[in-house]
């Protein structure tokens, strides 16, 4: 069960704030990140949400209402898509993963409720779709690091290097049944591993004991802005749309009709993309929502900020006409410069 896995993680040193599900931190935060960087680090993404579609009109329902080519996967395959409004605004990013008789969906920890209404509205009188949250019957972890599969070797999984993003597979770990997903949900090399609760314990030690270095959520969040990965109500808001949040390795421009379609493709035919997100190195840190400007006339704004032991990092939006990579920005008291992030891609294939 979920609690023998926070029990374990409680005697490796995990701390936990009282609203969190997740350890926020395993007092190393410095060294984790050195270690994504690096080598491997295990973290705990349990909390984050799982829905199941299942019926056999699922895929093509989820094709209907996210960004990807949900219909061209086959079981053992897997893509990133958007959940957006008609209007193309950013509802989330997800991971669909295709099983033999259902879709596995991964959304954001504070998007699970919100999609299961969104989609449940949807779903109309004859539609053959179950929607099931099933976050609680299972854990979630991300192999993050470019010896995530050195690591995986060493536990007896065979890697699948050489697989795509999203293939997946069922394999043994501490010979418990787990879920092996390429991809670790960040910019890095690794791997997300999804379990059943009642193994969830044993799982994760094995793979601490195996010389994962254990990474909280607090360093995860860091990492992830480093990198540039969207979250909602930070870089996913119903102010921004999809191409603006550089997703397009979630996009597909060409599966035909679905929610927010008719915008995403006019935005691409127009080349109309008035903003886009960038990484922002600062001299001096700035809350999240301060006024990005050059000269001083507005081109942007802050939506994330992070403090790391190489300096201030943030992420913004910003005016696509005021320039790009190496343009020097105001923000608040604070100078700085625009970098690109592993994580976004701002032109379709």
């Amino acid at each position: 069960m979920i609690q023998s896995l926070r029990e374990v993680q409680q005697r490796q040193g995990a701390q936990f704030e009282e609203s969190s599900i997740a350890p926020i931190s395993f007092g190393n935060d410095v060294d984790a990140i050195a270690a994504a960087h690096s080598s491997v680090v295990l973290c705990d993404r349990t909390h984050w949400g799982r829905l199941q579609l299942s019926g056999a009109d699922r895929q093509t329902f989820l094709h209907n209402q996210s960004t990807n080519d949900i219909k061209i996967l086959q079981p053992g395959q897997g893509c990133d898509t958007v959940f957006v409004t008609p209007t193309a605004r950013t509802i989330d990013l997800a991971t669909a993963y295709m099983l033999e008789d259902a879709v596995l969906v991964v959304v954001s920890p504070n998007r699970r409720d919100h999609l299961m209404k969104w989609l449940d509205r949807y779903i109309f009188f004859g539609d053959k779709v179950q929607l099931k949250d099933i976050t609680d019957e299972m854990a979630m972890f991300s192999l993050i690091g470019a010896q995530s599969s050195t690591l995986l070797e060493k536990l007896g999984v065979d890697a699948r290097t050489t697989q795509p993003y999203g293939s997946h597979c069922v394999a043994e770990i501490s010979s418990h049944p787990v879920r092996i997903a390429m991809g670790s949900g960040l910019g890095s090399a690794g791997y997300t591993i999804i379990v059943a609760a009642d193994y969830a314990a044993a799982v994760w030690d094995a793979i601490a004991q195996a010389g994962a270095v254990l990474m909280g959520d607090r360093a995860w969040n860091q990492l992830r802005i480093q990198q540039g990965r969207p979250v909602p109500d930070a870089e996913l808001t119903e102010d921004y749309n999809a191409v603006e949040a550089c997703l397009w390795q979630a996009i597909s421009i060409n599966k035909g009709c679905y929610i927010g379609q008719e915008t995403i493709a006019r935005l691409d035919t127009y080349k109309g993309v008035k903003q886009q997100i960038w990484g922002i190195r600062l001299d001096v840190a700035a809350e999240p929502g301060t006024v990005i400007t050059i000269n001083e006339e507005k081109v942007g704004i802050l939506t994330s900020l992070t403090e790391t032991a190489q300096g201030v990092f943030g992420l913004g939006y910003i005016r696509t006409k005021a320039g790009d990579a190496g343009l020097k920005v105001q923000i608040g008291t604070s100078q700085g410069e625009l970098l690109e992030v592993p994580f976004l891609k701002r032109t379709r294939e």
